[in-house]
This record gives C-alpha cells, sequence and structure tokens, in this order.
C-alpha cells in the first residue's frame, strides 16, 4: 500500500509511517518529495488528486489535513473521477504536539490499513483524535 501525504500535512508524519510500513512492502511520501511524480510543494490538490489515479494498481491512500478536499466542488469531482480512498485528520489534531499526532497515526495504523482496503473507492473518513473511536464517514 502507498501513502500520500498532501501540503496540510507535516513532512514528519509521512516520514514516521514510512519508517514503520516499509518493511512490510509499503511506503508513505509527502507531497514535497514527489518530484519523480511531476508534483513540487505547490501542486494544487487537483493535480495531485489527478496525478495519483494515474497510477496502477491505484492503491494510493490520501492522508490529509484538509477537510475542504471535499468541499470544494473542483476537487471533489476530481476525487470522486480518481477514485482514491483516503483519511482525513479531526480537527483536535491542530492542537496537539507532533510527537503526539505522529503516535496517534503509528497506534492507528493497522486499523487504518486494513479498513481502507474494504472500504470502496472515492471513500473518506475522519480519524479522530480519540484512539478508541472509529472511523467517521465522510460525504464526498
Amino acid at each position: 500500500m502507498r501513502v500520500f501525504f498532501d501540503n496540510c500535512t507535516s513532512p514528519v508524519l509521512a516520514d514516521v509511517l514510512n519508517a514503520y510500513i516499509r518493511s512490510y512492502g509499503g511506503s508513505a511520501r509527502h507531497i514535497r518529495d514527489m518530484t519523480d511524480y511531476g508534483l513540487q510543494h505547490s501542486s494544487t490538490d487537483g493535480e495531485w488528486i489527478e496525478r495519483l489515479s494515474l497510477d496502477r494498481p491505484a492503491d494510493w491512500v490520501v492522508v490529509t489535513n484538509d477537510a475542504q478536499i471535499r468541499r470544494n466542488q473542483a476537487n471533489r469531482a476530481a476525487w470522486l473521477r480518481a477514485g482514491l480512498k483516503g483519511f482525513v485528520f479531526a480537527s483536535g489534531f491542530q492542537k496537539m504536539p507532533m510527537n503526539e499526532w505522529a503516535s496517534t497515526l503509528i497506534w492507528r495504523w493497522p486499523e487504518m490499513e486494513s479498513f481502507v482496503r474494504s472500504a470502496a473507492p472515492r471513500a473518506l473518513f475522519e480519524l479522530p483524535v480519540r484512539r478508541a473511536a472509529g472511523f467517521r464517514p465522510l460525504t464526498v
């Protein structure tokens, strides 16, 4: 499984998750480190959504802190066309120190991975701050 972190997340999160999942054959990348995909820090949501949708197998999982992806009409349409799956961090994460944020991501990753594998394309879920809470489906 490949995991994509957009500009609304810290590259630290991608690095930490990548260190954890690469031994299982997975990878996690931040948009800033994806020049080989033609992406850069200034790439728009529509650009990276379109680029990730071109990959086969289409196994990218998006992790973002930007709930606007589902509200902006152009981004919403791009997301629906692309058939990506993803998680949006709940707003409470913004108040957390980065080490706690990363810890929660690693703690929840096995559950997130299993959950998203069974999710339908175009699905988007909120990742709650509380570790015991379930994933809330978001309307796209």
